[in-house]
């Protein structure tokens, strides 16, 4: 399925959350396209890209629809990436600026280190990526690579290690 036909499925709502602001909405795409959005993300990898990733890394909480739908779809180990508090030790955190304040973010610290893909909905700052990136290594697994569904490139020059993010939308806002 073309792109264009996915992207018809995402709602703009603008001045949500606030003036300003345009809210690209991605339930309609799940709810009406999940199995080829899942596509579409796996066709932006190689096959031998695919066969260099063990797992995928869900970052709480729309990421993990994306990773389970990859994880499920490629037979790839799952581990996922929560907030404070909603994982039992051992585990690792990393804390990250937010644009008012600071956040964190934890990590299992049990698993065998492992090649990652880490998958989240939107990437807009890179705040939540970069760290989420770090607490990776931090738990010994490489990353490999990152996969968004939709990337604001107007507000960020995202890089790990010398990957870039592949989105299958990109928007300059």
């Amino acid at each position: 399925m073309p792109l264009s036909e996915l992207e018809q499925h995402i709602r703009c709502i603008p001045d949500f959350p606030k003036p300003g602001i345009l809210f690209r909405d991605m339930t309609p795409l799940l709810h009406d396209r999940f199995r080829d959005t899942i596509d579409a993300v796996i066709a932006l990898f190689s096959v031998e890209e695919w066969q260099g990733i063990d797992a995928i890394v869900g970052v709480e909480s729309r990421g993990f629809i994306l990773a389970g739908g990859l994880s499920y779809a490629l037979d790839k180990g799952l581990l996922v990436v929560r907030k404070p508090g909603k994982l039992p030790p051992p585990h690792h955190t990393v804390s990250y600026a937010l644009e008012y304040g600071q956040d964190s973010l934890q990590m299992s610290s049990n698993f065998t280190p492992q090649r990652v893909l880490i998958a989240d909905d939107v990437l807009a700052t890179g705040g939540t990526l970069r760290a989420t990136c770090e607490l990776c290594e931090r738990c010994g697994h490489t990353v490999v690579g990152t996969a968004t569904l939709i990337n604001l490139a107007g507000l960020n020059d995202f890089m790990w290690n010398g990957l870039r993010n592949r989105a299958l939308f990109t928007y300059g806002d």
